[in-house]
């Protein structure tokens, strides 16, 4: 009973051997793909105090869980990238009126023009980038805010004192054969470089624990309602039962090294 679930959902055109992580997780009902969860992701949305002035940009907003707490804040504008047709579809139920949009692209060339953004943001989407694409998309949100907006990232950071380079090659690299894709998180140090080498200041900083697929972190991030769902959608599909349990796996082998972090920059 590998395929019981849908297939049209986001990440349908990966085969369900080959499909990434977080779409995998998505079509087992995990709704929060983010690694610090729900909690960073709302110190996040708090911290870049979004009013009814702002004009937003969303990269890669993946099911829109975040896209509805900002729209909760009304801004002037809000702008969804997302480069996965049904994922943009997802998102685009969410939004109304002219002022709100989803827009099929890829967050290191959105088509936007320059300084149209008084606020820019994406969760974990620059961890499975390259250090150029990485580059690439930081440079695009600073070419769409105007000057004095704010860039927010939700990432993957490595942490410990002892973490070598052959321990982050390590890690990288079981991380990526898990999620099928390549995974590529910096440490903090690094992420904050990676702000500040393309023109940003990095105002705040916050940490969490990667525990994406911890029973406490599933039960705050999806309810008992929704974990519950997750767990039998897990044992009726043994394909993905499978993939899950490698991912948790590797979660718990390197979770000494693996964190959560967030940060808002300012473009001066």
């Amino acid at each position: 009973m590998s395929n019981v679930l849908t297939m049209t959902g986001p990440g349908a055109s990966f085969s369900q051997r080959n499909k990434p992580g977080h779409w995998m997780l998505a079509q087992l009902g995990k709704r929060v793909l983010r690694p610090g969860g729900m909690e960073l992701t709302r110190r996040m949305l708090a911290a870049l105090t979004i009013v009814s002035a702002d004009d937003v940009v969303e990269f890669a907003p993946g099911l829109g869980m975040t896209t509805q707490l900002a729209l909760k804040r009304c801004p002037a504008s809000y702008t969804a990238i997302e480069c996965d047709p049904a994922a943009a579809g997802i998102v685009s139920s969410y939004l109304k009126g002219s002022t709100q949009k989803c827009v099929r692209g890829s967050a290191d060339q959105t088509g936007l023009p320059s300084e149209v953004a008084t606020v820019v943001y994406g969760e974990a989407m620059l961890t499975m980038q390259t250090s150029e694409m990485k580059r690439r998309i930081v440079r695009e949100a600073r070419r769409l805010l105007k000057l004095g907006g704010r860039y927010a990232i939700h990432e993957m950071c490595l942490v410990g004192d002892d973490l070598d380079e052959g321990g982050k090659k390590e890690i990288n690299q079981a991380l990526s054969q898990a999620i099928h894709v390549g995974v590529r998180p910096l440490s903090v140090s690094e992420w904050r470089g990676l702000m500040e080498a393309e023109g940003f200041e990095v105002e705040v900083e916050a940490r969490a624990p990667m525990r994406l697929l911890d029973p406490n972190r599933m039960l705050s991030d999806e309810g008992v309602k929704g974990t519950l769902r997750f767990v039998w959608n897990i044992l009726r599909d043994r394909e993905s039962r499978e993939g899950v349990l490698i991912m948790r796996k590797v979660f718990r082998c390197y979770r000494a090294n693996l964190a959560a972090v967030m940060m808002i920059c300012i473009k001066r």
